[in-house]
């Protein structure tokens, strides 16, 4: 069985609600819970499907960014996880921005952990190769 989970850490100067809302904005879990881990809070979002990516799928084709994310998603695979990180902000807004797990974003990244996966056809689904900007093929979600 598929597992997503999906985590983005509350900073003290942050909203909770805020951080809720991006992680909202981007994937659609089955449930969600805060965690608290020592002296951080951390919101957890669960799914058990990939109808769950839904929403990343969408994106990725609305900010046209299917060969960037093609290249990440491929970098960060192994042979049945993927775990990639998004900018905690520009999923606030709806947008959507790769990182890297430290550094990069100074209120920390969403990050996305996909487990049990056949990775290959999850990046084809998610991100196929393009030409001209536009996608090679497009396949259906691929069966859990």
């Amino acid at each position: 069985m598929v597992i997503v989970r999906v985590e983005g850490e509350v900073r003290p100067t942050e909203d909770e609600g805020k951080v809720r809302q991006a992680i909202l904005n981007v994937f659609t879990p089955e449930h969600i819970e805060v965690e608290v881990r020592g002296k951080n809070k951390v919101i957890v979002a669960k799914a058990y499907s990939l109808k769950s990516l839904t929403k990343l799928h969408r994106l990725l084709r609305t900010e046209r960014i299917l060969d960037a994310a093609r290249s990440i998603l491929k970098k960060n695979a192994s042979e049945r996880s993927l775990v990639f990180h998004l900018n905690k902000q520009a999923a606030f807004q709806g947008r959507l921005s790769f990182t890297e797990a430290y550094g990069e974003s100074p209120l920390g990244p969403i990050t996305f952990i996909i487990e049990d996966v056949d990775v290959e056809k999850l990046i084809d689904w998610l991100a196929p190769k393009t030409a001209h900007g536009k996608p090679l093929w497009e396949i259906e979600m691929p069966k859990e």
